[in-house]
């Protein structure tokens, strides 16, 4: 069975309620932390977007539970060796084994915002690649440099490093990214429950833990939760590429004019049949996951945390 964690969503909650999420999640028995790490929501009516670094911070003073992001791009928008530290710092304050860096190659959503252009997936592996390279020589300590293909590091050394450098688990959907995760990575991250992805990981050689989230509404009217998840995250539904290509929350608002309020009813679980909720955390145990977050999209957070706490963690723990 995977540990049950809680996915903190910083394009939903504004900081405070992040914070008061992570202490709930702690009290009713989650063991661990997600956090996602955006610059824009995906649709305006997500409505936040908190810097992920200044949360970890603050979620180090509030709780004792691991985090790992979910994920960073450590590529354009911040560069490697920016993360390196920001990573290197969140790993001390947190506490040992307590952070793990969750990385990918991005979103035009969010890493086109200094006007860099969008490059095509295989060149955003190859830099992720070779951001994770940057970041683990810098691990390191001392002063280090490097000159690859896409970045630079003259006489750079972090002064602030935990004992151990912190996991690295590198989020993938397709062949390429996931053998990447593979190769490279400490571990490896997908949001949908499909065992072909983590018998790839695997058979590729991944030792590292898999990492699954999830998005739930918990409430006791079905349908009023299939609408409020209809109207935050219509863009769960999307196909394909476009999560990756499309630039702003604008976009993905035009192209969720073609989701219907019954294609979210069917990809989420809404309303209050526990059974179902179990049933949907139940696949990514049935697809080799080791550890699954689960979100709570919405409001009735203290009625999740409760129900969650009675009803749903004790069958997976």
């Amino acid at each position: 069975m995977p540990t049950i964690g809680f996915f903190l969503s910083a394009e939903e909650y504004a900081p405070d309620q992040l914070i008061e999420q992570a202490r709930l999640a702690e009290e009713a028995g989650f063991d661990a932390l997600w956090i996602s790490d955006h610059y824009h929501p995906w649709t305006s009516e997500q409505g936040q977007s908190p810097f992920v670094w200044s949360m970890i911070g603050a979620l180090a003073q509030v709780c004792d539970l691991p985090v790992t992001t979910a994920v960073t791009c450590p590529t354009l928008r911040i560069h490697p060796a920016v993360i390196a530290q920001a990573a290197a710092t969140s790993a001390v304050l947190l506490g040992e084994g307590r952070f793990r860096l969750g990385v990918g190659s991005g979103e035009a959503l969010n890493e086109h915002v200094l006007g860099d252009g969008w490059p095509e997936a295989d060149v955003r592996l190859e830099m992720l690649e070779e951001a994770i390279e940057v970041m683990r020589l810098l691990w390191r300590g001392g002063n280090q440099s490097h000159r690859g293909r896409h970045y630079t590091v003259a006489n750079a050394r972090l002064y602030t490093l935990p004992d151990e450098p912190p996991p690295v688990l590198v989020s993938g959907f397709g062949p390429k990214a996931i053998a990447l995760a593979a190769r490279v990575g400490d571990g490896y991250c997908a949001t949908m429950p499909e065992r072909e992805f983590v018998e790839q990981y695997r058979g590729q050689g991944g030792k590292g833990p898999v990492q699954g989230g999830t998005k739930v509404c918990w409430g006791p009217d079905e349908a009023e939760c299939r609408a409020t998840v209809y109207r935050r995250w219509p863009n769960e539904a999307l196909p394909g590429e476009l999560a990756q290509i499309l630039p702003t929350p604008r976009h993905f608002e035009q192209a969720t004019e073609l989701v219907t309020e019954e294609m979210i009813g069917e990809s989420v679980p809404c309303g209050p049949d526990l059974d179902r909720h179990v049933a949907a955390l139940q696949e990514y145990a049935e697809a080799g996951f080791d550890e699954l977050y689960v979100q709570q999209v919405g409001t009735r957070h203290d009625e999740f945390f409760d129900v969650f706490e009675r009803e749903v963690l004790p069958r997976f723990h």
